[in-house]
Parts: structure tokens; sequence; C-alpha cells
């Protein structure tokens, strides 16, 4: 299904803890929108919702949606610093095509809705 890095599982672990919460999940989503079709997104719930795909690593638990799990299966949540600053990413082999901001991604099956990347 969905995998998870030792640097973003280290990463996490340290987030939940600063927040008080070290049994929360990170939830990992695919919503419509984005220059690309569709867009990734990322949350801290406190726990799983009734039909959420439950994947425990190291001590941390990433929660996926039934539709969110058919665009992320093989998919691999990854921490990445850059001169930006750093975060959670996520490397997913069904995409396509994807913005530059790397929160956008074609699967192809939504090429409808696509437009051009603005990610400003």
């Amino acid at each position: 299904m969905i995998t998870i890095t030792s640097e973003a599982v280290t990463q996490l672990k340290g987030f939940l803890s600063e927040q008080g919460t070290p049994d929360a999940g990170l939830r990992v989503f695919v919503a419509p929108g984005g220059c690309s079709g569709l867009q990734y997104g990322m949350t801290i719930e406190e726990s799983a919702e009734e039909g959420d795909e439950v994947i425990e690593t190291d001590g941390v638990r990433l929660l996926v949606d039934n539709f969110s799990a058919m665009y992320l299966a093989g998919a691999e949540v990854d921490y990445v610093n850059s001169l930006m600053g750093g975060g959670f990413t996520v490397h997913n082999p069904n995409a396509v095509a994807s913005c530059a901001c790397g929160h956008s991604f074609d699967t192809g099956g939504n090429a409808a809705t696509s437009h051009g990347c603005g990610c400003g």
C-alpha cells in the first residue's frame, strides 16, 4: 500500500511528541484540485475513521481513506530538507505528471480537469 521512510518516521515522532499527541497518526489524502487535477494533503488526526487503512511503521501510523488509497498504492511518504525548509512529501509511482511545487499530480485519468502548472 503506502510506506514511510525512516527519516519521515523520526520527524513525525518528534513532531507528534512536541504537539503532545504521541499517539496521533498522519492522515495522507488525495483531493480533486491543484494545477494537475489532484492534490496531496496531510493532517494529524487522533484516531482512524471507519473504512480507513491504517499502516503502522516503527510506532507511527499513516491513515488513508478508501478514495485516496486508489491513488496512493505503492507511494512513499518521505521527509525532505531544502533551502525553503523541511517537510513531508509523497513520492507516488502512479503520478504521470506533477507540478514543480510537488503538491499536485496527474495519474492520466483526470486530464480533463488538469491545468497548466501555476503553483505560486
